[in-house]
């Protein structure tokens, strides 16, 4: 029985597709972890992934909202408002900071499906090392064929600098600035 993942050409709903999918056009272990992360959001906030709003436009995508709320230490403010206070606030908390976790722009900064399962069932602490604000990812997709021996990149955005240097274009280079 062969257990080895094989990537899949990509299909899916807008907003549960991983940002680097949308630039390779593959799916990956990772890019299943980005979509569960936006059905745990979804379930927690009671709200779609994607949202035309005229009148706020910082909630028109779920993942950039709820890293905001997060950031400013109102993550509790992105529950769904039916609920009132009957939850358990640990419990929906630890939801919330998985979702984020999961969605990270930075696919080799998400866990792995196990740790999630392990911090879901309190086997495991919750990550200490969540940034306050999504960081804005950085795609380099070299062209086909191409005759670059090597790619070398720095981009400065406030006070981080991301750089990379590869000679593998087999896959896509990805720098968050907050990573």
């Amino acid at each position: 029985m062969n257990l080895a993942y094989t990537p899949q050409p990509l299909a899916g709903t807008m907003g549960y597709i991983a940002p680097e999918c949308l630039e390779t056009g593959k799916s990956s272990k990772e890019s299943g972890v980005y979509s569960f992360s936006v059905v745990a959001l979804e379930i927690c906030c009671e709200r779609r992934p994607v949202v035309a709003n005229e009148e706020e436009p910082n909630k028109v995508r779920l993942v950039g909202w709820v890293w905001e709320l997060y950031g400013n230490g109102l993550l509790l403010e992105a529950v769904d408002k039916r609920l009132g206070m009957e939850f358990d606030v640990t419990q929906i908390e630890c939801l919330m900071i998985i979702g984020l976790w999961c969605c990270h722009p930075d696919p080799n900064r998400r866990p792995a499906i196990k740790q999630v399962m392990n911090v879901l069932n309190f086997e495991a602490p919750l990550p200490i090392d969540l940034p306050k604000e999504l960081p804005k990812p950085m795609y380099f997709v070299p062209p086909q064929n191409s005759a670059l021996d090597s790619y070398s990149s720095s981009v400065v955005m406030g006070s981080s600098t991301a750089s990379s240097t590869s000679a593998n274009f087999s896959k896509p280079l990805l720098k968050c600035a907050d990573c």
